[in-house]
């Protein structure tokens, strides 16, 4: 989800406070002081600062009211104490409360460790208090319900390492407090509701990203001012309360992967609704008729549930809407009750894997701001109508599994999209030629290509040549012959090449060796329009540089020897060769390769020994040389002694003690073939795609166009 920006400002005449986004960086208006600050003030800043190594760029002998990050007011008392983002070190000082006038306090955004002083907490000053993004730990002390009333009114303790229950006491003192950030910690317990009983003006709670568990307290109906409510990513379950529904301020919801249930029966009530977001969640109802109320709303995220039915006319209604993300349900019927012309601002719709049916309508070619569109893997049928080149700003496009047909006609109309950059079309136009038509011209933008699992026959066309900005290319389980063209090398952003599982021939042309990004750590610093999901919500992948080099080849009719200039390939993350016809040995200059994770060379003719080099692959993780016709002992040390026996299989010369034969026995295993037509769906796919996550992913969570399409 991408984060939710607010404006605090309505806040601000109440509370007289400076106006604050929701990463709650203070922006503090310097006050020229009258005279200098006290010598108290200043001693104490400097006791106070010198633990965190900034007291040697202040000098005793001036006003530390002139020193950079302090402000004081016209009595040259420190008001202010702003050292965001400085890279500071150590804890915070409890000597800090010696600045009984000190309003503000933002120490975001640094490396400080330790816990949170209880004398800020309690200070009887200190209206605003930041700790964001550091590195404090343990619990957050709970403040006796004896203690005076504070006047805080804004703290921010999110993406730290607190842990513990979260406190519920506190919050009885703090009858002044408006915003409450805790969000991206450790914290347990229940969501509190004491602000919204003590506090009149609470208005903004955060505890995504923690460990709540339990049920939505219907006591938060009390926070009768709350206009955001976000707890996203932690544990909680059971339906939503009739009593949330009541809390008709509420401009921002969002609770995205929980494990809540039930129906949506009274959000209809949330008339200011600017934001819903419960993807990731047991929801199993439709959408209800009367969403139409919310005439207000803008982003809509109701993906990865298990919600059903047809979506309401009503929808139509909510005519101020920019996104809406309902992939992954159960929803079915046709799109045609949606009049999508009432929806001008809409930016981006993803409807990927559910069971809607008919023709793609044509109401959605009027959205003229549509940046982002995803209509896969349903039921939808007919042609691609040539209105998409109405969308002039679309620049994602994913119609997988749509069961269009005429490949070329599709191309073409597609080709004058000029803002295009992601384009999947794969499981379509089955059993058609690829077309090599120099009538297709354009794409000029184009970075992201998926035509997979096509049985599209043909070969690799030259009208690819020309996009020169593309960086993935996937034609992957396709029936392409002929050898691959030297002009691929001229693809200078290309990192990503999947052609496995066709019936290309020839050798592996040496021009693969040139590719630039392959041989280079540049990375394409663009983002997708829409997160390239996984099956699982959780595995997102937001920029094509967040995938990993790829070089698969596999399954083809490849022959001839693995190239020694393949070591060029130095930044490749996974190289794929496996169940073609190459012969000769394993190359010396593969040990070049050191960020190579995966590496599958099975069945094929290889022979010759293992180069003891490959154990300088440290970050190998996925190895197989199966099926092959290599010899000798398998290294006992190093990489290569951490794989099983199934990596070395089906070489009945090779010895080592993960194998049936034992270096210095002359009695022969049995060997292991498989035919090419024996190997599974999930054995076709294997590449990596899991740079951000642990590196078994990388092998498993291959099915990039199939699933992330």
């Amino acid at each position: 989800m991408k984060p939710l920006h607010f404006s605090y400002s309505k806040y601000t005449k109440k509370f007289h406070m400076p106006s604050l986004g929701l990463a709650l960086v203070l922006l503090i208006s310097l006050v020229s002081p009258i005279d200098s600050c006290t010598h108290q003030e200043r001693d104490s800043l400097l006791q106070i600062l010198a633990e965190l190594g900034l007291a040697v760029s202040w000098r005793r002998n001036t006003d530390c009211c002139t020193w950079e990050g302090i402000t004081c007011n016209q009595d040259r008392k420190v008001t202010d104490v702003s050292m965001a983002s400085r890279r500071l070190q150590g804890s915070i000082s409890p000597f800090l409360g010696n600045l009984t006038a000190l309003l503000r306090l933002n120490l975001s955004h640094n490396l400080l460790s330790g816990g949170l002083p209880l004398e800020l907490v309690q200070s009887s000053s200190i209206i605003v208090l930041d700790v964001s993004f550091n590195r404090l730990t343990g619990d957050l002390i709970e403040l006796p319900s004896s203690t005076p009333a504070q006047p805080l009114q804004v703290l921010d303790i999110s993406s730290n390492l607190f842990t513990g229950r979260f406190p519920s006491t506190t919050w009885e003192v703090t009858k002044s407090l408006v915003v409450l950030n805790a969000s991206t910690n450790s914290f347990t317990g229940q969501i509190p509701t004491t602000p919204c009983v003590s506090a009149p003006y609470f208005a903004m709670l955060d505890l995504s990203f923690n460990k709540f568990s339990g049920n939505i307290p219907p006591g938060l109906s009390n926070c009768s001012k709350m206009t955001l409510l976000s707890a996203g990513h932690n544990q909680l379950s059971g339906i939503l309360p009739d009593e949330l529904f009541n809390v008709t301020s509420l401009e921002h919801l969002s609770l995205p992967d929980n494990h809540l249930e039930g129906p949506l029966n009274g959000i209809m009530k949330l008339t200011n609704l600017v934001t819903l977001d419960l993807g990731g969640n047991g929801l199993n109802s439709n959408i209800p008729e009367s969403i139409g109320e919310l005439t207000k709303l803008q982003e809509l995220h109701l993906d990865h549930n298990n919600m059903s039915g047809e979506l309401p006319s009503g929808l139509s209604n909510c005519i101020d809407l920019i996104t809406i993300d309902l992939k992954s349900n159960y929803f079915s019927g046709e799109l045609t009750k949606v009049n999508f012309s009432n929806l001008p601002n809409l930016k981006k719709l993803d409807l990927l894997y559910n069971n809607f049916t008919g023709n793609i309508p044509e109401s959605i070619y009027s959205c003229s701001k549509l940046t982002a569109l995803r209509l896969s893997h349903n039921q939808f049928h007919g042609q691609l109508s040539e209105k998409i080149g109405n969308l002039k700003s679309l620049s994602f496009l994913s119609l997988v599994n749509s069961s269009l047909t005429n490949i070329t006609r599709a191309l073409q109309i597609l080709s004058t999209s000029r803002s295009l950059t992601t384009l999947f079309l794969g499981f379509n136009f089955m059993h058609e030629t690829m077309p090599d038509d120099y009538t297709i011209d354009g794409f000029e933008n184009l970075q992201v290509l998926g035509l997979n699992d096509c049985s599209l026959s043909g070969h690799i066309p030259h009208w690819l040549s020309k996009l020169t900005n593309l960086r993935m290319i996937f034609l992957l389980n396709n029936r392409l012959t002929e050898p691959i063209p030297d002009w691929i090398s001229s693809l200078n952003f290309l990192f990503c090449l999947d052609i496995s599982n066709n019936s290309l021939t020839g050798t592996i042309p040496s021009a693969l060796m040139d590719m630039p990004m392959l041989r280079s750590d540049k990375i394409a610093p663009n983002v997708f329009e829409l997160p390239a999901y996984d099956k699982i919500p959780s595995l997102q992948y937001l920029r094509p540089g967040a995938f990993p080099k790829v070089l698969n080849l596999g399954m083809n009719n490849f022959s001839g020897e693995i190239p020694k200039g393949i070591g060029k390939l130095q930044t490749l993350l996974s190289l794929n060769l496996s169940y073609n016809k190459l012969s000769g040995g394993i190359p010396q200059s593969l040990c070049a390769l050191k960020n190579l994770q995966v590496l599958d060379f099975s069945s094929n003719h290889l022979t010759g020994t293992i180069p003891n080099t490959l154990n300088d692959l440290h970050f190998l993780s996925k190895f197989s040389i199966y099926n092959n016709d290599l010899e000798g002992p398998i290294p006992t040390t190093g990489q290569l002694s951490t794989f099983p026996g199934s990596s070395f299989d089906g070489n009945p010369k090779l010895c080592g003690p993960m194998i049936v034969n034992h270096c210095g026995s002359t009695e022969a295993g049995p060997v292991s073939i498989v035919s090419t037509k024996d190997i599974s769906t999930e054995a076709i796919f294997v590449i990596a795609f899991g740079a951000f996550f642990v590196v078994g992913v990388l092998y498993d969570q291959i099915i990039f166009v199939r699933y992330f399409g």
